[in-house]
């Protein structure tokens, strides 16, 4: 098992957290298997390109919540992480309350 579960929606509710916001959490380890995923498809080609970080984060953007971690941006890299039998990634966790 990769993820804790998979899923295809955001049931948090919307924290209109811009790049610039989410650049100022600092990022830490959070463990694969804890993740809830927010979307179901992936293209494969964002997950096979060497440069898929060049214009976004370096960081995958995850919301705790309610006692689940939600992957919300950056799931070709927690699947490039599980291909590479790596347990854990580096993420920014942003803490809603709920």
């Amino acid at each position: 098992m990769i993820f804790k579960r998979v899923g295809d929606v955001r049931p948090y509710p919307d924290h209109g957290y811009a790049q610039r916001q989410w650049a100022a959490i600092a990022p830490h380890q959070v463990r694969l298997d804890q993740l809830v995923t927010t979307k179901r498809t992936l293209d494969l080609e964002a997950l096979l390109e060497e440069d898929s970080t060049f214009y976004g984060d370096l960081f995958a953007h995850v919301v705790a919540w309610r006692g689940d971690l939600y992957l919300e941006d950056g799931l070709h890299r927690a699947l490039r992480a599980a291909l590479q039998q790596r347990q854990t990634m580096h993420a920014r966790v942003l803490q809603l309350d709920g």
